[in-house]
């Protein structure tokens, strides 16, 4: 048997069983064409009696109501009593619709099934399979066999299949739990370590708790889906990683985990696991450290909207309201990053319900006001149902053509005149359509009577280009003919770009490893901007030896292969194909130096046309993804020179040769700092100084010595420290220092603790800077502030004695 992995699964039921997992773990064999029914059901009845000793009375099945074959097999060759052997029928409204039918869709593929239940006893309520207490858990479903047997037509006509197969699945959990003697999976040995692990890193001494089950389940979905180069995000399976994880996090929450503590769970996981899937131990580090990324990122919102979500529930509660205001499930969505099913998790432990309807309403109206807010390309919504334009652009730069279509404001009309914006569709074009990354071509199209600028290039359609831009002279009509010409210097650029990216993946999978996948691209004649699945910074180190990769590439001159075949062909080429990317039933897999992949753009000739190949930057995007951007050509050749008269110009500032620069600038910043400390000891000493000469200017009030005044450009350092020397000269006192620097105002308060029981420093300080533009705080013993009006200062501090002597009545 081989063992398959299965993902994010059964998510309506996900913990909420004793058998239902996001992950689960599938034993299956497989049949196509060499045997069928009575084979598959001899071989699961030997592997459950006979090799695992299961009780042969403890085992109870179903077959398809109309499957009299499988029931044969079992009744009259296996031997089990007819009572034990159930037919399912049509259950679910439509004919073929049946818990023990398999169908891949409503044309192709499908057939009956058996199903083998296993008997947990009669301690545990439910009932067998067909009953009306099925879906209790006292009979568990643990083998199942699907008999493809069957075409079905477009007329619902069955067909039989020239070789039936049998696909075989078993639940790894499921007969773990059977053989170990438990009823549920959750007390299996691999679940019970990962519970025990679970409770470790929330400090939770309860192990029958649920959300530690919901733990253990959670981490080997998350884990095995980042093993496999799933990284959190807001759209397809990173969504559902996300969600996952955010799911545990409130688990942990709930348990008292304030803190990052679900990533502390994958060594356990790895013990246990790390064996079987080696991918686990390869990926242990990473793994860890994307789902950090992501619990630090969620408990920084978490608490909030917890506090939202709980407030929410026991105000229903005092009202008896069932359901769930949609409005606040949207918001705590938008504002919080709860996502829906996460709020309806908590409130279903409440038996509450969530207005699901104004959810949507709410997402719609958000997305409405999103279009309306943003700027879309002329493209969006042009009405076209012309031919299709060829494109000539990967043989040649300019062609004649002719104007199919043209559109202005959105619509279409017959003539465009001077100084007018608008869309050409022609019937073929050596104009780039913007796609895949790579940004559509610039250039002009020449007519009888006018010059159309184009700006840019889109796809209207599939196959239909837009090349957008302004009529700078004359006139353009449709049906007339054109010289279209691409502009020369942008395209190459753009192509030198785009080719580099290719040997740029490649690298980056040499130096980082082969979890790095493309998350996003962008290429154009100034650079090329590449996304990709990393979770830490790439260093300085690993950016070198990209640089030495692709240029090594660049510098052999490889000819570049572009060659256009059927998907299944370029599959066994070996070519990368990017996840989530979407081919039709042909493709171009290009070969650019030792780089294969399929690709539709625009892309040198030889790998040397690229030039040179240069890093320009390198950044985190989002948790575990990272961006890269790079420069080629001229483009790199012009960030060379810049560079270099930078350094030239730092040279001569530092009179150092370009080789000593480094050690002189270490050498300059030491002196800084020697320089700074000198400086921090003569303010701190002007401050004594300064002390014993505005102590002489306190005027006393009810016994307290008041100050106020001005430290001509002191720093707040300077001002604390002067406090500090009042304090003890004045021993009773209430003072305020001020200083203006920048047109910035810096105020600190200061109060002896003799004084604290009338006169707060926090109160003190926010009554000063309240009339100079701003506000502060701190203890009452000492706090500061700050202003932005330099000129009501003086009024500021001269109202300061009244309002303490105020304080002190």
């Amino acid at each position: 048997m081989c063992t398959r992995r299965r993902q994010a699964q059964r998510s309506g039921k996900r913990s909420y069983t004793a058998r239902h997992h996001t992950f689960f773990e599938m034993l299956g064999n497989f049949s196509f064409g060499d045997y069928f029914k009575r084979d598959a059901i001899n071989f699961a009845w030997e592997l459950l009696t006979g090799v695992f000793k299961l009780p042969k009375d403890k085992l109870t099945v179903t077959v398809y109501a109309e499957d009299d074959e499988a029931y044969d097999i079992w009744t009259k060759e296996i031997g089990v009593p007819a009572e034990r052997v159930i037919r399912i029928g049509d259950n679910k409204g439509a004919r073929y619709a049946s818990d023990n039918f398999w169908m891949m869709g409503d044309t192709g593929p499908c057939g009956p099934c058996t199903e083998i239940f296993y008997d947990h006893g009669e301690h545990i309520w439910g009932g067998p399979p067909g009953s009306a207490e099925e879906d209790g858990d006292r009979y568990i479903e643990i083998w199942n066999n699907v008999f493809m047997q069957f075409n079905r037509d477009e007329a619902g006509v069955m067909h039989p299949l020239p070789k039936p197969s049998v696909d075989t699945g078993m639940g790894l959990e499921r007969i773990a739990a059977v053989l170990q003697g438990v009823h549920s999976n959750y007390e299996i040995d691999l679940f019970q370590s990962l519970i025990k692990a679970a409770a470790r890193v929330t400090s939770t001494t309860d192990l029958d708790s649920p959300s530690l089950k919901v733990l253990a389940d959670h981490i080997r979905a998350c884990s095995f889906l980042i093993a496999d180069g799933v990284i959190p995000g807001n759209e397809g399976r990173g969504y559902v990683l996300r969600r996952i994880i955010r799911r545990a996090i409130r688990h942990g929450y709930k348990l008292g985990a304030r803190a990052a503590f679900f990533h502390k769970m994958v060594a356990d996981l790895v013990a246990e696991m790390g064996d079987a899937y080696p991918e686990l131990k390869q990926g242990e580090q990473r793994i860890t450290d994307i789902l950090r990324l992501e619990e630090e990122r969620f408990f920084e919102t978490i608490e909030n909207g917890m506090t939202i979500l709980e407030t929410e529930l026991a105000e229903m509660a005092k009202h008896g309201n069932k359901v769930f205001n949609g409005e606040t499930a949207f918001k705590l969505h938008d504002t919080f990053g709860f996502p829906l099913d996460l709020t309806a998790d908590v409130c279903r432990e409440r038996e509450v319900s969530v207005d699901a309807a104004a959810f949507d309403a709410a997402m719609a109206r958000q997305k409405e006001q999103a279009r309306a807010a943003g700027k879309f390309k002329m493209s969006i919504n042009l009405e076209y149902d012309g031919a299709a334009t060829s494109f000539q652009g990967y043989e040649t730069l300019e062609t004649s053509a002719k104007v199919l279509a043209l559109y202005k404001d959105g619509a279409a009309v017959e003539k465009l005149n001077e100084g007018e914006l608008g869309v050409v569709v022609l019937d073929n074009t050596p104009f780039y359509a913007e796609s895949g990354g790579q940004v559509g071509d610039q250039g002009l199209l020449k007519g009888l009577d006018g010059i159309f600028q184009v700006e840019d290039t889109l796809k209207i359609q599939a196959s239909v280009f837009g090349h957008h831009g302004v009529l700078s002279t004359g006139s353009l009509n449709v049906g007339e003919a054109v010289q279209a010409r691409v502009d020369l210097v942008a395209r190459h650029r753009t192509m030198r770009h785009h080719s580099a990216t290719h040997l740029m993946h490649k690298a980056l999978r040499e130096v980082l490893g082969s979890h790095v996948q493309q998350k996003g691209s962008l290429v154009d004649p100034d650079k090329t901007r590449f996304d990709f699945s990393h979770n830490a910074p790439v260093s300085a180190d690993e950016i070198r030896r990209i640089e030495q990769i692709v240029n090594a590439e660049i510098l052999e001159n490889h000819p570049t292969q572009a060659r256009v075949m059927d998907i299944e062909s370029a599959q066994k080429t070996g070519a990368m194909m990017l996840f989530g990317e979407k081919y039709g039933d042909e493709v171009r897999v290009l070969d650019i130096g030792s780089s294969r992949e399929l690709c539709g753009g625009t892309h040198v000739s030889r790998t040397g046309d690229i030039g040179l190949f240069k890093v320009v930057a390198e950044s985190g995007v989002a948790a575990g993804v990272r961006r890269i951007e790079a420069a080629t050509g001229d483009v790199a050749l012009q960030l060379v020179q810049q560079q270099q008269a930078l350094l030239a110009d730092a040279a001569s500032a530092f009179k150092a040769p370009a080789s000593e620069l480094a050690g002189k600038i270490t050498q300059t910043l030491d002196q800084v700092k020697t320089l700074e400390k000198e400086l921090a000891r003569l303010k701190s000493k002007l401050a004594s100084s300064q002390g014993d000469e505005l102590a002489e200017q306190a005027v006393e009030i009810k016994g307290v010595k008041v100050l106020a005044t001005v430290l001509e450009s002191a720093d707040a350092n300077t001002l604390r420290e002067t406090m500090d020397k009042l304090k003890d000269k004045l021993k009773t006192a209430a003072i305020v220092l001020a200083s203006v620097n920048a047109g910035k105002v810096s105020v600190a308060a200061g109060v002896t603790a003799d004084t604290l029981g009338k006169v707060k420093a926090g109160e003190l300080v926010n009554f000063v800077a309240g009339q100079v533009g701003g506000k502060g705080g701190g203890k009452p013993d000492m706090a500061m502030a700050g202003g932005t009006d330099a000129s009501k200062l003086p009024e500021a501090l001269a109202s300061v004695a009244g309002w303490v002597q105020d304080k002190l009545q």
